[in-house]
């Protein structure tokens, strides 16, 4: 990896930067559409949201006011809890694009395999989700598929009744926080992992491991982080509203760590605390 538009191969051909800039927690409006924007100046050509962000519609205005081609920018969006099922994830879809105001989405997730609202049938929403997901692809309005927050049990669950295998699983991954069996598997089926939350929300900067390896590269503990998540195999999914961090977390590609290092940052167990587990939720 060079740059930010270097990219990993789905296993449908697809290509797919290798950093994207996150929007979770990022408020609709000016904030949302400046710190896009922000990112599309300095280079990102990833862009990831989703329906439950609640700021589709300002992630989808940054990318149409860019100036970029529409193919330069690959763009993700999530279906929300609430509309699992084959009807209402047609519908949601439909609803997600009038807010992006885009013509067709790179990758759509499901965006959390077992919500509270469909505990008991969780298996028959989501192939019928997933039913959904591959007409939408096989019309070509989605340029690939996946999910999120899926673990192992899931996957096995949606493969059932599955024709395409998902392309991405988008789930928390950070220092500390790699859920090796869920990568495991997803590597074992070619599922690429999207790394969320790649600076465990903040909590490591305080970890006094990372702020050595900081010092040790004279790089920022973002940086750090970022870095390691691509020399993982991840494809990170930092965020921020500051400009000054915007660029700075993408100045990822004239240093690289240590297999070492990369072993001892990984090793950092709990050091940003733990996923949520997705059979458990609340939303």
């Amino acid at each position: 990896m060079k740059s930010l538009q270097s990219t990993y191969r789905l296993h449908n051909s697809v290509a797919i930067p290798c950093v994207g800039f996150g929007t979770w927690q990022v408020a609709d409006g000016a904030i949302a559409y400046e710190s896009v924007s922000a990112a599309l100046d300095a280079g990102y050509r990833h862009i990831d949201t989703a329906a439950a962000y609640g700021n589709e519609t300002s992630v989808g205005k940054a990318v149409r006011d860019s100036g970029l081609a529409r193919e330069d920018v690959f763009v993700t969006s999530k279906l929300a809890n609430p509309d699992h099922g084959y009807e209402a994830t047609l519908d949601a879809f439909e609803r997600t694009m009038e807010r992006l105001g885009l013509d067709y989405l790179d990758l759509y997730l499901i965006h959390w395999p077992n919500p509270v609202r469909f505990r008991d049938n969780w298996q028959e929403v989501n192939a019928g989700s997933w039913k959904a997901f591959e007409e939408l692809y096989q019309a070509g309005r989605v340029r690939s598929i996946g999910i999120s927050n899926f673990r192992p049990h899931h996957i096995e669950a949606l493969l059932k009744t599955a024709t395409i295998v998902p392309m991405v699983n988008q789930i928390r991954l950070c220092p500390g926080d790699t859920q090796d069996e869920t990568v495991a598997y997803c590597r074992e089926k070619n599922i690429l992992l999207e790394a969320y939350s790649p600076l465990g929300t903040g909590k490591i900067f305080s970890v006094p491991a990372m702020q050595e390896m900081a010092a040790k590269y004279n790089k920022t503990i973002a940086q750090v982080s970022l870095r390691w998540s691509l020399q993982m195999g991840f494809l990170p999914l930092p965020k921020s509203a500051t400009p000054a961090r915007i660029r700075e977390n993408a100045e990822l590609f004239d240093f690289e760590l240590t297999p070492e290092d990369v072993t001892a940052i990984a090793n950092l167990k709990d050091c940003c605390g733990a996923a949520s587990d997705p059979d458990k939720i609340s939303f």
